[in-house]
């Protein structure tokens, strides 16, 4: 037998993984433990916020700014949908998920800057689930936790879209420059005029056209503004994209909604534009047939009788030819003095000439036919009641003014399903405070506005024919409107045939 000397037992390692082992075991149980309990903690967190998305969402699908809205999504977040946890083991005798009344709260802005106090004014909802708590099995073997208690929040809302209305944008004209507010607020009320400048700034009452992923190009972009049916997808109402290319070309477009096609090609093939029933403007044209088929179809300035006033003032003279004027701090110039009273060159006082508008069409001044003090809107709506209100057609030397369309053919009595074809919709935008830039996406709307287009675009002056004065009063690039009101759900911004959905909510966070 060979014997073993006590220094090599001594150094011999062979059997040491066993107590290595059973010193280990302790962290080893404690690390497996832990695993296990907090993969149950986890498993339980995606089923309370699965419950917390599904209330949120259910909770969005009734805000719609009608009465009883946030009693219905209340209703909805609680009992729409029925979500339980498997997990949980806490012992409240159900594994039913409950949303409390008062984890439900609505709010008027995505930055949740302001709680709805009105159904009208909720427009997200905020939903937090009740509290349920996992009891661990193995880690408190190693004297941590015992359990852990969770809940889950989630934040939805609605997402609008306006269709079936020219992609029309125009930077908020209320906001000063340096803003960095993007809710700052658009003030004007309804009647006012604005002169929307189109030279490719975004300043200050500065327009443009928005991205509907119809197609690109000066051509597509002439489809969306002039047809009837705007084609091309949907926009949406909160986040929308600069679509760039303007140019006085695509003005053209709007136009057809004044009985003018220029070069005859201004309503590309694929669509109609027609112009309104009512289209009085300041132009005239040739009484030949011809005169529909030449540049701009003959539309011209009067060579006399033209309405232009030398002041912000109203005149006592009748007009020969004359549509709904700008406000009486535009009418006089295309720079006009507007500044002076509203802080913005581009911003009205709605005060316009009716007096001289009234007698040029109907041979007195203006005496309550409408009410006390219309806008242009409601005149040109009082004008197309009645057939005989715009059967007159001044002639003017060789020329003659038209009320109602006389190239383009028909045109478009609005109401019911049908389009007004001299109201669009348009997105306001605080352009300063979005560092808007075409291609940006998801650019804020403050809010969707109706306008009324008051004249054509065109590159007038202010002097009789032939004089060479050269002297600008408007801008082909330019649009003067006049401020309908801010455009409601479901509302008609562009006639009968616009539709404002609210029916797609999403989960904010």
């Amino acid at each position: 037998m060979k014997r073993v000397k006590w220094s090599q037992f001594r150094k011999n390692e062979s059997a040491a993984v066993a107590p290595t082992i059973a010193l280990s075991l302790f962290a080893l149980i404690a690390v497996g433990g832990v695993g296990f309990d907090y993969a149950r903690m986890a498993a339980m967190d995606s089923e309370l916020q699965n419950a917390a998305d599904q209330a949120a969402l259910a909770a969005a699908t009734q805000l719609d700014g009608q009465a009883g809205a946030m009693t219905r999504a209340m209703t909805a977040a609680q009992s729409l949908v029925t979500n339980s946890t498997l997990f949980s083991n806490d012992n409240v005798g159900s594994t039913a998920i409950s949303i409390p009344t008062a984890n439900v709260v609505f709010y008027v802005d995505k930055a949740k800057g302001t709680v709805a106090t009105t159904d009208a004014d909720a427009n997200f909802v905020e939903v937090t689930t009740v509290t349920r708590e996992a009891n661990f099995a193995l880690t408190p073997i190693v004297a941590a936790f015992s359990s852990g208690a969770l809940d889950a929040i989630a934040f939805a809302g609605v997402g609008s879209s306006i269709c079936r209305t020219p992609p029309v944008m125009f930077c908020n004209p209320s906001e000063p420059m340096g803003n960095d507010v993007l809710d700052y607020p658009f003030s004007l009320a309804s009647g006012t005029g604005i002169k929307l400048v189109g030279d490719g700034t975004y300043g200050p009452g500065a327009f443009g056209f928005l991205e509907t992923g119809f197609g690109t190009g000066a051509n597509n972009l002439l489809k969306a503004v002039g047809y009837n049916t705007p084609p091309g997808d949907c926009i949406a109402s909160d986040g929308v994209e600069i679509k760039g290319g303007l140019n006085a070309n695509v003005m053209d477009g709007l136009n057809t909604r004044f009985d003018i096609d220029a070069n005859g090609n201004s309503c590309p093939t694929g669509g109609t534009c027609s112009p309104s029933a009512n289209t009085r403007k300041d132009l005239v044209r040739g009484n030949g047939a011809m005169s529909c088929g030449i540049t701009g179809q003959g539309w011209e300035q009067p060579d006399t009788g033209r309405y232009r006033p030398t002041s912000a003032a109203t005149i006592s003279t009748t007009p020969s030819v004359m549509g709904l004027p700008r406000d009486l701090c535009h009418a006089w110039s295309d720079a006009g003095d507007c500044a002076a009273t509203t802080g913005n060159s581009r911003i009205g006082t709605g005060v316009w000439d009716i007096n001289a508008y009234w007698r040029s069409h109907y041979g007195s001044n203006y005496a309550n036919q409408v009410g006390a003090s219309p806008t242009r809107y409601q005149v040109y709506l009082w004008e197309l009641e009645d057939a005989t209100r715009l059967s007159a057609t001044p002639q003017v030397g060789s020329k003659r003014a038209y009320s109602t369309p006389a190239c383009i053919t028909p045109g478009i009595m609005p109401g019911g399903s049908n389009v007004d074809r001299r109201r669009i919709t348009a997105a306001v935008i605080n352009c300063d405070a979005a560092e808007i830039s075409p291609s940006k996406p998801n650019i804020p709307v403050l809010k969707w506005v109706d306008l009324f287009l008051v004249e054509p675009s065109y590159a007038r002056d202010t002097c009789a024919a032939g004089s060479g004065c050269g002297t600008a009063y408007s801008k082909k690039s330019d649009v003067y409107v006049e401020l309908i009101g801010e455009t409601e759900a479901g509302g008609n911004g562009n006639g009968g045939a616009q539709t404002v959905a609210r029916n797609v909510p999403y989960l904010i966070e």
